[in-house]
């Protein structure tokens, strides 16, 4: 969980003149528990993240940031109830085809 959290603040603080480093996450593997429990800066850095994934996957291309925060407490809402989830597992339920 710190690599997690460290590494999220390590992405959200480069810049355009930061070393040629990279750091990768995979996304799909961020489960609720650590979702709910990273700092509010973490956890906006990330819903911004899913949120355009999301976003691309259902072919919006608008940004409206009342809906964004209404789905981010709504993520958040569902990572109470559970914990062991993915977080993307969550959003990809949110979409399947019904």
């Amino acid at each position: 969980m710190k690599k997690l959290v460290t590494a999220l603040a390590l992405v959200g603080s480069l810049g355009a003149g930061a070393a040629q480093a990279q750091v990768m996450i995979d996304m799909r593997m961020i489960t609720c528990a650590e979702f709910t429990a990273m700092p509010p800066a973490d956890a906006a850095l990330t819903s911004a993240w899913l949120s355009g994934w999301f976003n691309q996957k259902i072919g919006s291309t608008t940004v409206n940031l009342e809906g964004f925060a209404k789905n981010v407490e709504s993520v958040t809402k569902w990572c109470g109830s559970y914990p062991k989830e993915t977080v993307m597992s969550g959003l990809q339920r949110a979409i399947a085809p019904k």
